[in-house]
Formats: structure tokens, sequence, C-alpha cells
């Protein structure tokens, strides 16, 4: 089952808001029988098991012979110990002599039937004890005493074993049964005046009192404080009785609240007619008529507005909402086809910000979907272009002809090049797990929220029927016995306290999707104990388990050669010391191991040694260059010397820099700064000249660099790394393998919806005269929901052809 995102807010947002008003009765000096308005009825079981009523309830009366005007007023709720706290709802709208009014309060799991209530607030109230007061001022009482709360409330129910009541509190409430009101006058002794029975808010006493007046709704509309830009013009300022209709409710995360859209548009395509109404206990349900009133906050779900790098969301916070009629009809969504996003992701600023400019939905995808938050949309057939993950997050596309990969993702082509059609799926109903390739037939319809960790997002209310695309795992081609087949794979994060299950699933992986290759790169093995910063950094136990469970897996019995890292030198997790490390097949090729015993691998140099025409490692394993600036806080190379048929091969296995505090592709800085390509760059150069020295041995010297790199095959630092310049306009000294493929199969990677290449395996042309080469991705992580790692492997063969 698909899993509610958790993740959609980082911070809490919002404080409660007292609307100011004209009180309309003074608050009693001393409690005296009430002819005026009381506490009718409260029932705290609602949505408990037998309940048949959804929610908790106060109703309360107007006895009196003049309206009375809650404005100002407030139903309280406190525990009825002699500790605590109270809770607050604040009221509106008018009760008519005899008239009724319903405060709904908190939902429960159970129930079928909605109060018909006028307010509507979140308090969970006890079923069984507990005290409601009701008070002319809507700031919490400080009182824990009977004594002291009956002075400061206008009529005060205490009921069940309450500490705090008008004389002895009523027995009898529960799960099934509310205390209430006969028609006897008020004694204000609690006992008395009220008796457990069957719940009857509202509409049971319609028939024989005037209903209160509803309130109207305010001056301000939801496209007025959306505005025309991506801030409202109104932030920071209350807003009273904001009307709209309830179109989906998010109850569980930390993002919980309500979408709120006006049925009634404006004529501007740039002004959304949807808010989101943030409260931690949203207590309404969708197809409610309802009016808001609250503060205007824009919402950053990265950081503080100063540090933000993603866009806001507008929100409604510290809400009162007054429940105006249940069973509304919903807004229509609009139908969003192929056609209708901007072909443009994101609009070229040189790098400023896209808040500063007014909303233009027909200028790109982030321009369309701002003029859309908060409304509900609908897709048709949906594609899925990211699968499930742990928090429900998926990516779908709108787009399903443009940059298609031949599993059905969508490429990432360019810089900048985001797919438009893109965007992230957040379902709010349960549905099945999906892989790339599926397809929600029919209609997938919600709201239009924002993420931080993929941008715009349909929160969605209702999946299209889920056909399946029928993807598999990749097995790749193997190679007849004269070939040499080299893999790089990043194991993400793996170390002894894994469960047994990742390390026999990656095992699977090498051995029948890889075809278990005669020499493998790792990336991302941690040390002994994972990310306990203690100061361990060998990698023993880690590796050990995993060459166990290859050989468990039909696989060969690998050995491998490492170079422990300084504590905490070369990035990653804080005290996982990952590094790159080398498995090879002793019965296929075997390692040259050169340089003296004692030496530290760590921080010293392996440099390019022998004869003219036979290069050789003054270290292997070794490092290149690991004290230089360009490794800080990263990865050093693992270069190694091996022996095949014969032949050398030198391998140089890689884990760059990665893009860590790069701009927010999907935020308001537009185009991001990519301040992490700087040093990649830098690692490309130093690993691109201790090519270029192995050449100048022998250029025809067979050399494989692979490795996670952490960037695109049209990126910068894949230009230096092949040619020594960043425009590549220099003479190639390595071929990147991923190139060699038809376009719509290069990716390694599928991150946020888009298919994209991050793992790269290159050679030195001299490695083409020696044979045929293939070379191949094994797509078995990134496309499923059930990843063992986040990144897919690959593998090479040299010297021959596959069979």
């Amino acid at each position: 089952m698909i899993r509610r995102s958790t993740r959609l807010r980082t911070v809490a947002a919002g404080a409660a808001v007292a609307l100011a008003g004209t009180v309309a009765a003074a608050l009693p000096a001393a409690a005296v029988p009430s002819n005026g308005l009381v506490i009718d009825e409260v029932y705290g079981g609602g949505g408990n098991s037998g309940a048949s009523y959804t929610r908790d309830f106060v109703e309360l009366q107007n006895r009196g012979t003049e309206p009375v005007d809650l404005t100002g007023w407030s139903i309280q709720y406190h525990s009825g110990s002699a500790t605590g706290s109270w809770q607050v709802t604040p009221l509106t709208g008018t009760v008519a002599p005899g008239g009724y009014l319903v405060v709904a309060e908190a939902q429960g799991a159970g129930g079928t039937t909605e109060v018909p209530a006028q307010v509507t607030g979140s308090i969970a109230m006890s079923a069984s004890s507990g005290t409601v007061a009701l008070v002319a001022a809507t700031t919490p009482l400080t009182c824990t005493d009977s004594a002291s709360c009956v002075t400061a409330s206008t009529d005060l129910v205490g009921y069940g074993s309450a500490a705090i009541a008008e004389g002895t509190p009523v027995g009898g409430a529960s799960n099934t049964q509310s205390v209430g009101r006969g028609t006897a006058p008020d004694t204000d002794v609690n006992a008395t005046d009220l008796a457990a029975g069957a719940p009857t808010p509202g509409a049971v006493n319609a028939g024989s009192t005037p209903p209160p007046t509803p309130p109207e709704p305010g001056p301000v509309r939801i496209h007025d404080l959306q505005g025309p830009g991506f801030r409202s013009p109104l932030v920071g300022q209350a807003v009273t009785d904001v009307p709209g209709v309830v179109t989906a409710v998010r109850a569980t995360g930390s993002s919980r609240g309500f979408f709120l859209q006006d049925p009634t548009p404006d004529a501007d395509p740039a002004t959304s007619e949807g808010v989101f109404v943030y409260t931690s206990a949203p207590a309404v349900s969708v197809g409610d008529s309802v009016l808001v009133s609250g503060r205007i906050s824009e919402y950053y779900p990265d950081a503080a507005p100063a540090d933000a790098q993603t866009l806001s969301v507008t929100e409604i916070t510290g809400p009162t909402v007054t429940v105006l009629a249940h069973g509304a009809a919903l807004p229509a969504p609009e139908v969003v086809t192929p056609t209708t996003v901007p072909d443009v992701y994101a609009p070229d600023l040189g790098g400023g910000n896209l808040e500063d400019t007014p909303v233009t939905p027909s200028r790109s995808a982030l321009d369309f979907w701002e003029s859309r938050e908060g409304m509900r949309v609908q897709v048709d057939d949906a594609r899925v272009v990211g699968p499930s993950n742990q928090y429900g997050e998926q990516w779908i596309t709108t787009k399903p002809a443009q940059k298609p990969s031949y599993r059905g993702g969508t490429l990432l082509t360019g810089e900048n090049a985001t797919p438009s059609g893109r965007i992230q799926l957040v379902p709010l109903v349960d549905g099945p797990d999906v892989a790339v390739g599926d397809v929600y037939a029919g209609a997938t319809v919600g709201p239009v929220d924002y993420s931080q960790y993929g941008g715009y997002l349909i929160a969605a209310t209702q999946l299209g029927a889920v056909v399946r695309g029928g993807l598999v795992p990749t097995v790749v081609r193997a190679a007849s016995a004269r070939e040499l087949t080299v893999a790089t794979y990043n194991v993400e994060n793996l170390d002894p306290t894994d469960p047994p299950a990742k390390f026999a699933a990656l095992a699977r992986g090498i051995v029948v999707n890889l075809a278990a290759p005669d020499i493998v790169a790792l990336e991302e093995v941690q040390d002994d104990d994972g990310a306990a910063d203690d100061g361990v950094v060998t990698a023993g136990k880690t590796l050990t388990a995993l060459t166990d469970a290859v050989v468990a897996a039909g696989g060969p019995r690998y050995s491998w050669r490492e170079i422990d890292p300084v504590d905490d030198q070369d990035g990653g997790e804080p005290g996982g010391n990952i590094r790159t490390v080398f498995l090879f097949d002793p019965h296929r090729v075997s390692f040259v191991d050169r340089g003296a015993a004692g030496v530290d691998r760590s921080t010293t140099a392996t440099q390019v040694a022998g004869s003219a025409g036979r290069p050789a490692l003054t270290l292997s394993p070794g490092r290149i260059d690991p004290t230089n600036a360009a490794w800080s806080s990263s990865r050093k190379p693992l270069v190694g010397e091996f022996r095949f048929g014969g032949r050398t091969v030198f391998v140089v296995a890689n884990h760059w820099n990665s893009k860590g505090g790069d701009g927010n592709a999907d935020g308001r800085f537009q185009f991001p700064v990519r301040s992490s390509e700087t040093q990649r760059q830098q690692q490309a150069a130093l690993v691109h000249a201790f090519v270029v020295a192995i050449l100048k041995k022998n250029p025809l010297a067979q050399t494989v660099v692979l490795g996670d790199l952490n960037d695109f095959q049209f990126s910068p630092a894949l230009s230096v790394l092949r040619t020594g310049r960043a425009d590549g306009r220099g003479v190639p000294v390595l071929v990147d393998m991923i190139q060699t493929l038809p376009a719509n199969q290069r990716y390694t990677y599928v991150y946020n919806g888009v298919s994209q290449v991050l793992d790269h395996i290159l050679l030195t042309p001299g490695t083409f005269l020696q044979g045929r080469v293939g070379y191949q991705v094994a797509h078995i992580n990134s496309e499923f929901p059930d990843q063992t790692s986040d990144h897919d492997p690959q593998v090479v063969s040299l010297f021959g052809a596959f069979r």
C-alpha cells in the first residue's frame, strides 16, 4: 500500500489568530441560574467505537429573548483535572432567541453521520470525563478549580469525574451517550441540570426553533489573497470569513490541513482560486462549504525565507472555520492535457528570483502550476516516470511523448532542461506502489501543492486504475570467456548494520543481473560499524558480508582491494567513512600489488612509472593525489593495476563530489547556481591528467575510468574528464560509453521523476583497438519501488564481443 507522505512539511507554521469583535453579553461576576445562552449538550464520543456521529460536539441554546452575537466568544475545553490548560474554539454567528448553535470538534476514525454544525473546531474531547466552558472572550482560561472557572465563564459543564464543574459533575457520558439539558430552568448544578442520553445535535431541534443566522462572506476572496504573483499581497495580514468549498483534507503527516477552493473564479489566469488552510487537526470534510478566518502566511518548505531555495506555499494559518453547509458540489477539476503545460520548465532569469516576477502561466511549468496552487486538476491516463518511494511520493508526466526513455521514463537531455510534463504525485488515498512505465488509466484528480523534494505536486484524492507496464529488471547478456568484464555499482551506504536482505539483493544483482563481472568497482562502501562516528575506518566486515552473499547467490568468491580513508575526511554520512572498492574474481584476473609495506596509501599519491610502452603504478592499489584540495570532504579515486590474458588493464574507480548545495531546479532562483560543479571539474582535471600520464607511456594502454561521477554526460566536468577542457574542444583521451547508446537509453538513475546519467564507464581509445567492446546499463533499481540501491549498475566487456 502507498504510504502517505510525512515529509511535505519540516517545521510548524502559523499561530492561532484571535478575531476581535463586540462582546454581546457581560461576563458574570458570579454564577447565577442562566436565562440566556447556555451549554445545552456536550458529546465527546464522536468517531469512537460504537459512535454514530463522526465528531465530538458542543451545542448551545439561547434561552433569552434577544439575539446573541457570538463574535469574540469561544467554547473552551479542559480535561477536568486539577492541572492542565484550556483549549479554545472561537465562535462566530448570531443565535436567535430560542435558537441553537452546534460547534463540531475533533473527528474520530469511526461513525457514519456528520454533525450538522455551524462552527467547526479541532478539540479532541474525552468521551467520559471533562469540562466545557462557554466564555465571552477568546483568550484561554487559566483557572483550574471550579469556583474560579465558574466565575470566569458564562456557563460551565463538567461531566464524568471532572474536578471542574458547576456543583456536581453530570455522569453517564460515553462513546454513545452525550449529556444534555431538559426544559427545566438552569440551577447551576450540572448533575441536576443535565442527564445522559442519545446525542441530538442541531438538526433534531431545528423544527421547533429558529436556526442561527449564518455569517456573511468577508470582503476577501481566495484569488485576492493569492494575487497575481508568487507571493500573496496580503502576507502577514488577517482575513475574515473567506468563502470556499473544502476539496481535500490531509489529516496525517506533518503538513496537516485542508484545501479550499472558491467555486466562483475571477477572470485573471494568473490568480489561483485555491489555497491550503494549515491546521494540526482539520475538523472539516470534503464538500463542506465554509468561511475561514485566519492569517496569511508564505511557507517555505526547506528553510527560513531568507535562506530558502524553494518556492513558497500561500496558506491561511491559525484558522477559525464556520461550516455553512455539508455536501456542496466540488469545483470541477481543470483537465491537464499534453499541451496544457508549457514546454519550458523554468524561465532563464540569470539566477534571479522567480518570486520577483509576475506569474505568467504561459511562460513556464513553474508559472503554470503556481497559477493553480491549491486548485483541483485532473490528469488522464497518467504515466509513471518516477517510482513510489517510502513516503508515498511518485512522479507522473502530463506529456507522455516528451523525451521518453525506452522503458517509460522521461529523460534529462541538457542543463536546465527539466522535462516540463513531469510533476510529483502524493496520494491522499491508498493505492498500490508503482514503477516507471505503469499508467493510472482514467482520471487522477487532486489539488496542486508544493514540496521541497520535487517542486509542485498533485495531492491526489482520486487515482486512476493502475495498468502495469510490465517493467522487469535488466539481465545483461553474458560475455564470452575471452572477454574481460568490468562493472560499477553504487551500493548506497552499505555497512554491516544493513539487513541481510540488502546484502542478498546486492549479491543477486551482481551475479544474475550483471552476470558476475570479473571486476566490480563499488561506491559507498562504509566502514565496519556504519554511521557510528567512533574512529573505526576498516571495512573488512562489510566486504566479507557482501562477498559471502555473492557466493551464496551462486557467484565467485571475490577478492578485494581498498584503502581505508582518514577518519571523517572523505565526506558522505558522518562516521560512515565511505570509500570505493575493487572486487575481482581471482580465477579470472590477477591484481598487481605494488608498493612497499607500511606506506600510508590514504595520503600518499600513486604515480605512473615504468618504461616506455610499459606503464606501471608506484602504488597499486593507490589514490590519485589524495591530499589535493580538489578531494576535500570527498572520496579519492582508487587506482588498480590488473592482468587479464597477458594484458595490463588500469582501472580508476571514482565517487566524485555530490550535487549537495546546488540550487533547486524546482525553486525560486532560475536558472539555479550549480556551485558543486567547480569541485567536480577540479577532480575531473586530476583524473584526466593521470590518464594522460599513462597514455604518455603507452598511447594504446587499456584504461577504464568508472564510477559515480555525480554529473551528467553533457556537463563541463565530463568534458574536462574526456578532453581536459570544459568546452569539450580538446583531444579526447576517454570515450564515455553512455554516449554510445541510443539517446533514449542514456540514464543510470531516476531522481524526482527524471531519468538521468550520474554513473559512467569511460575507456581510453586504445582499448577499442584490442577487440570489440560491449556496454550495458542494468536497470534493476532506480525505476522500481523496491530498490536495493538508488543507482543502476553498468558493465563493459573488453577484448572481444558478446556471444
